[in-house]
């Protein structure tokens, strides 16, 4: 397996928390199986480029090596935020690509003002320009006005990324059967299926409708490793509507959640995640006896240690 890039220097002056945490949740909806959960709380890597962000981030920012970095997201990207906010802690100069060129003639909504307020400049581009981002003949056109810049693709995931992430995997061998991450561009699910020992299975959950992502995987896999690495699967079933949607049923179970563990819940991301790990227990996906580790990717808004605390989350948006 081919390894990621060093850290460059002044990733590792941010003094981010690797490996990250790993806390038993006592929860009787596993216990009553017989399977215990733990969670992997990568969330609390860095405040400012946490969990997947900063495994898939570092070993990019590696490879660009100062040079300005320029990279695509939603209205509500955390990749996009953290980009802009590793640019700031480190002096390089950062451009986001942002899907909606509606969005360009309103106020800043509070996810991509503080991109700008981190100094990155936001480029917003119509969806059907977005979509075709990674045609040279589009991505030619950014470079003709930004400059020699490293490109680093949405969600930051590509073979480096899957190649950071691959540490997430093996800092869970020996410590639980099944580890579960929430999806959206596969990088993560790629690289921690990689990094787990013989025996031990990656569960994906999509927070995207479409049935894409099984493939997205595979070639992320091909790019970063040379073929298939590790045993992973995908359940599609708890998207709740699509990406950047939730229903009141995911609200209310992740503030249950939020009440049981004292633990700022994410809605997109972490509380599907969570939402189907509680019904594949409930269904007997997972026999007696099993540990699985749910892998906490990012934290809502305003979240921090001292308000970690039973029903003590804001609620905030993410995006891939």
């Amino acid at each position: 397996m081919s390894a990621p890039p060093p850290e460059p220097p002044g990733l590792a002056r941010l003094r981010p928390v690797i490996p990250s945490p790993v806390r038993p949740a006592d929860d009787e909806r596993f216990a009553r199986h017989g399977v215990t959960l733990l969670l992997k709380r990568d969330d609390l890597i860095h405040p400012d480029l946490p969990g997947n962000k900063w495994r898939k981030l570092a070993p990019n920012l590696a490879s660009a090596a100062g040079r300005p970095v320029l990279t695509f997201g939603g209205a509500y990207s955390n990749h996009l935020r953290a980009t802009a906010a590793a640019g700031r802690l480190l002096g390089f100069r950062t451009v986001g690509v942002v899907r909606g060129d509606e969005l360009a003639h309103r106020p800043l909504n509070p996810s991509l003002a503080r991109c700008a307020a981190d100094g990155m400049r936001l480029h917003f581009v119509d969806r059907a320009t977005y979509r075709a981002k990674a045609d040279p003949a589009v991505l030619a056109g950014l470079l003709d006005v930004y400059g020699d810049c490293a490109v680093v693709p949405e969600g930051g995931s590509n073979a480096l990324a899957a190649r950071g992430c691959a540490a997430l995997g093996r800092e869970l061998r020996g410590v639980a059967d099944v580890a579960a991450v929430a999806c959206g561009t596969g990088g993560t699910l790629a690289g921690l299926a990689a990094g787990l020992a013989p025996g031990q299975r990656a569960l994906g959950v999509p927070v995207l409708r479409g049935g894409f992502l099984g493939e997205e995987v595979r070639g992320l896999q091909r790019a970063a490793f040379g073929g298939p690495a590790g045993d992973w699967w995908l359940d599609e079933r708890f998207h709740f509507g699509g990406y950047a949607r939730t229903t009141p049923a995911l609200h209310a179970f992740a503030q249950d959640f939020e009440d049981r563990h004292g633990l700022p819940v994410e809605r997109l991301y972490v509380a599907k995640m969570l939402y189907a790990l509680t019904e594949l227990v409930a269904e007997g996906a997972f026999p007696a006896g099993t540990t699985v580790a749910a892998v906490i990717t990012g934290r809502p808004d305003g979240a921090d240690d001292a308000r970690e605390a039973p029903g003590a989350s804001p609620q905030g948006e993410s995006s891939r």
